[in-house]
């Protein structure tokens, strides 16, 4: 007789079955401090910029700014504007039901 193995419905349902909400958190926060380090190094590279070519900073400033999970506004936005972009920082409702977002900052 062959026992059929449970199949994960929603892996994030799922793992609150073996894992406390609090690290599921800590995890979530982590990933994107991770995700945010990818995605300065990638819009770097979409412009064709190296890490030395970048106007107003050195290429150890720029790899330690991609290498950063925490980062001051005003250093983003003058390293966002020296790869060639513009900033704008919204505050989006947590909640689905209200769609309107608060714009911030557009720099």
């Amino acid at each position: 007789m062959i026992k059929k193995k449970k199949e994960l419905k929603s892996f994030d349902t799922d793992l609150t079955k073996f894992v406390s909400q609090d690290i599921i958190e800590q995890a979530k926060a982590e990933a994107q401090k991770q995700i945010f380090k990818l995605k300065l190094a990638e819009l770097r590279q979409k412009q064709g910029i190296k890490q030395t070519d970048v106007d107003g900073f050195s290429q150890v400033s720029v790899s330690r700014i991609e290498s950063r999970s925490d980062i001051k506004i005003s250093t983003l936005v003058d390293y966002v504007h020296a790869c060639g972009f513009d900033v704008e920082i919204k505050a989006v409702p947590k909640k689905k039901k209200n769609k309107e977002e608060f714009v911030l900052l557009r720099a």
